[in-house]
C-alpha cells in the first residue's frame, strides 16, 4: 500500500490522506464490477439515465460544500462557484441525446433478411480523471458510460483525493449499485497491472503525455480501447478585423482562468500587426487588475497553483524566455510567495524557440506574438507538438472556416475560448492524444459495434 496525500496550495497543510489498494484487493474490486455489469446493461436505457440524473442532481445539492473544497484541495476561488453548471450541461445533454445515440442502425429488412447493428457496452470502464477540474472532466466519461450499460471504475488525482468518493457516494445513494461504479485509490503500479492483465475493456484518461504513454504501454498487447487526453499548448489568432476588446477578454481570461490549468487554457496569442500594440496594451491592463490571494477569499480573482512543483516549471518557463530576449509585462505581485502563489505574466518578444512558447506550462503566463497574415499564423499555430483547440478571432465566418481547415488541431473556436460543448466531440491529435468524448461519437467510443444478419428463410 501507498499513502497518498492531498497537500493543499493554499498553506502547504494535508488536506486528505488516503490509502492505496494491494493489486489483490483491486482486481477483487473490477471482478465485482464485471461480475455486476450484464444485469445493469439489461435495466432499461430510460432507468439508467435516471439513475445517473440522480447521481448527478445529489453533487448539486452538495456544491455548496464542494466549492470551499475545492479550493482547499487545488486552490481554484470560491467567487467562481464550483464546477457544477458545467457537470450538470454535460450530463444532462448526453442524458438527452442517449436514446438517439444508442439505437440501433436499420440496413435493412425484407422479406427474406433483417440487418442492422446494435450499440453495445465495452463492459468495465476504467476512467482515469484529473484534478485541475475533477469533476467535470470525470463526469465526461462516468455518465454516458453508465448511460450506455458499462460499469465504471474512477480513479481520481491525489490532488484532489475526496472528489472520487463524493462521486460515488452521491450516485450510490441515488440508486446505481455499489459495484457499478466504484472508486478506487490506485497506485501506478497497480493501475499499470490491472491494464497490462485485460482487467478493463476501456480505458479513458485526462493527464500528462508521459501519462498516457505508460497508460498506452501498459495496455499493448490486450487490445484494450483506450480514450487519452493529453497536453495542450492552445493558440489564439487575432486577425485585422477582429473585436479587440472582446479579444482581449475571453483570450486573457482563457489563459489565466484557474490560474492556467485548464486543458484548453490558451498558452499563445499571435495578433495581426495592426491590432498587436492595442491588444497588448489592453490584456496588460487586464492581467494587472487581478487580485491574487487565498481562494477561500471572494474577493481573490487568482488563486495560488495546485501544486508547488506546477508553479516551479512555470517559473523556470518564464525565466529561460527572458534569458533569450523576451519582456515580462507585468511586475511581481506582493502576494507571490515564490511557491505556489505566481503571479500571473504576459510575455511578448517571444519566439518558438522559447519552451514557454513550445511546452505545455499549464499556468498563468502566456505569449504574445506579432504576425502579418493568415499564412504566418497558420504556420505558427500549427508549429507545436500538440492539438487540442485553437481560438480564431474574426467576423468572416468562411475565413474562420478556412483557416480552420488549415489547423491541426481538434476543436475550431470563432470569437470564443475554453468552453466544451456537449454536442461537439472534445477530441485532439498530435500528442494531444486520441480519441473523443461528450457528442454522439462519446457513446460510440464507450460502445462497439455489433452487426446482426438475420436469414429469415432457408430454402
Amino acid at each position: 500500500m501507498t499513502t497518498l496525500n492531498n497537500i493543499s496550495p493554499i498553506d502547504g497543510s494535508v488536506f486528505a490522506t488516503r490509502e492505496t489498494l494491494p493489486l489483490d484487493m483491486a482486481r477483487a474490486a473490477v471482478q465485482s464490477a464485471r461480475a455486476a455489469q450484464a444485469d445493469w446493461a439489461a435495466r432499461p436505457l430510460a432507468e439508467r439515465i435516471d439513475l445517473v440524473m440522480k447521481g448527478v442532481a445529489e453533487i448539486g445539492a452538495q456544491n455548496e460544500a464542494i466549492v470551499p473544497e475545492l479550493a482547499q484541495m487545488m486552490g481554484r476561488p470560491v467567487r467562481y462557484g464550483g464546477e457544477f453548471r458545467g457537470f450538470n450541461e454535460r450530463a444532462s445533454y448526453m442524458a438527452e441525446i442517449a436514446e438517439g445515440a444508442l439505437a440501433d442502425i436499420e440496413v435493412g429488412e425484407d422479406a427474406s433478411f433483417k440487418r442492422y447493428i446494435k450499440r453495445v457496452p465495452h463492459g468495465v470502464v476504467f476512467v482515469v480523471s484529473p484534478w485541475n477540474y475533477p469533476y467535470m472532466t470525470a463526469i465526461n466519461t462516468v455518465a454516458p458510460a453508465l448511460i450506455a450499460g458499462n460499469t465504471v471504475v474512477l480513479k481520481g488525482a491525489t490532488q484532489t483525493l475526496p472528489v472520487g468518493e463524493r462521486l460515488a457516494n452521491a450516485f450510490h445513494k441515488a440508486g446505481v449499485p455499489e459495484a457499478v461504479f466504484q472508486n478506487l485509490y490506485l497506485d501506478h503500479d497497480t493501475t499499470s497491472a490491472l491494464i497490462a492483465e485485460g482487467a478493463f475493456n476501456f480505458v479513458n484518461f485526462t493527464g500528462s503525455v508521459g501519462g498516457g504513454k505508460a497508460i498506452e504501454r501498459a495496455a499493448a498487447g490486450t487490445f484494450t480501447g483506450l480514450g487519452l487526453e493529453l497536453g495542450g499548448k492552445d493558440p489564439g489568432y487575432v486577425m485585422e478585423d477582429a473585436d479587440v476588446d472582446a479579444a482581449v477578454d475571453t483570450l486573457i481570461d482563457g489563459a489565466m482562468f484557474n490560474s492556467g490549468q485548464c486543458c484548453c487554457g490558451i498558452e499563445r496569442i499571435y495578433v495581426h500587426e495592426s491590432l498587436y500594440d492595442a491588444f497588448v496594451e489592453k490584456a496588460v491592463a487586464v492581467v494587472k487588475g487581478y487580485k491574487l490571494g487565498n481562494p477561500l477569499d471572494e474577493a481573490t480573482t487568482i488563486g495560488p497553483m495546485a501544486n508547488v512543483r506546477f508553479a516551479e516549471e512555470v517559473r523556470a518557463q518564464i525565466a529561460e524566455a527572458l534569458e533569450m530576449g523576451a519582456k515580462a509585462h507585468i511586475d511581481t505581485f506582493p502576494e507571490d510567495d515564490g511557491a505556489a502563489y505566481l503571479t500571473p505574466q504576459i510575455l511578448t518578444n517571444v519566439t518558438h524557440d522559447m519552451r514557454v512558447m513550445r511546452d505545455e506550462s499549464f499556468g498563468p503566463v502566456v505569449g504574445i506574438m506579432k504576425v502579418k497574415d493568415d499564412a504566418e499564423a497558420i504556420a505558427l499555430m500549427n508549429d507545436s507538438p500538440f492539438g487540442l483547440t485553437a481560438s480564431l478571432w474574426t467576423q468572416n465566418v468562411e475565413r474562420a472556416q478556412k483557416v480552420g481547415d488549415a489547423i491541426e488541431t481538434g476543436t475550431v473556436f470563432m470569437n470564443r475560448a475554453d468552453y466544451l460543448d456537449p454536442g461537439l466531440c472534445w477530441t485532439g491529435c498530435k500528442q494531444t492524444g486520441r480519441g473523443g468524448g461528450l457528442s454522439v461519437i462519446g457513446y460510440h467510443n464507450l460502445t462497439r459495434p455489433k452487426s446482426y444478419h438475420l436469414k429469415k428463410v432457408t430454402k
